[in-house]
């Protein structure tokens, strides 16, 4: 489904009557993700080699502008990979949820963002959500009767159902980690040069704190 009018370029939509088990939904997310980590065939040898040999260079060091998913479908305008849908019908809530929980927890992997490798891990709380694939789900019937602007949709990793594009927006990320990132250097600044100033030595025969280019 390609939206850019309503803030969705694109939505991947899996529409799920019940005919495959939950673990069955979890290879589906694997292969979307394994997908949207793909190189296309005229990528350049560098980068092929790279990849082959260093398991962590398709997520440090190979951007998405390198990736095939970007030759097929349009920028998203958010953090990850193509988001996707798993809209369920003629099915109870009960079972929805007994499937939301098993790809919740199977399925974590693929859709769930990671910490960010920082300096300042205590104060830093926001995710990277650059290599995750945004999993929303709701049901068939919902849609019928609120229609796809409505608050039915549920990111996996959270509670609570809310906008499309407000379940596909990450306000825990890369923004708040800029944030976040900036202050806690900014107080770690403060506190060396506090530091620094409590040891400054003092000059025995005037009292006088030494100058720094005395120091």
């Amino acid at each position: 489904m390609r939206a850019p009018e309503a803030g969705v370029p694109v939505l991947l939509v899996e529409i799920d009557r019940r005919s495959e088990d939950a673990h069955g939904l979890v290879v589906k997310l694997r292969r979307y993700w394994e997908w949207g980590r793909l190189l296309p065939k005229d990528a350049d040898k560098r980068t092929v080699d790279l990849v082959r040999y260093r398991p962590d260079a398709i997520d440090q060091l190979v951007d998405h502008e390198q990736r095939l998913w970007l030759r097929v479908y349009p920028p998203i305008g958010r953090e990850g990979l193509v988001p996707v849908a798993f809209v369920f019908a003629d099915t109870t809530t009960a079972k929805i949820a007994s499937t939301v929980q098993v790809l919740e927890e199977a399925g974590r992997r693929y859709w769930a963002p990671r910490r960010y490798d920082t300096l300042y891990a205590k104060a830093v709380t926001a995710r990277v959500y650059r290599q995750a694939v945004p999993v929303v789900v709701t049901t068939l019937e919902q849609l019928t009767e609120h229609g796809a602007g409505a608050a039915v949709w549920r990111r996996l990793g959270r509670t609570g159902e809310q906008s499309l594009t407000d379940a596909l927006d990450n306000p825990d990320g890369h923004a708040l980690y800029r944030a976040q990132e900036a202050r806690a250097s900014a107080e770690d600044q403060r506190r060396r040069a506090a530091q620094r100033e409590a040891q400054r030595p003092v000059c025995r025969r005037c009292g006088q704190k030494f100058t720094d280019e005395r120091w």
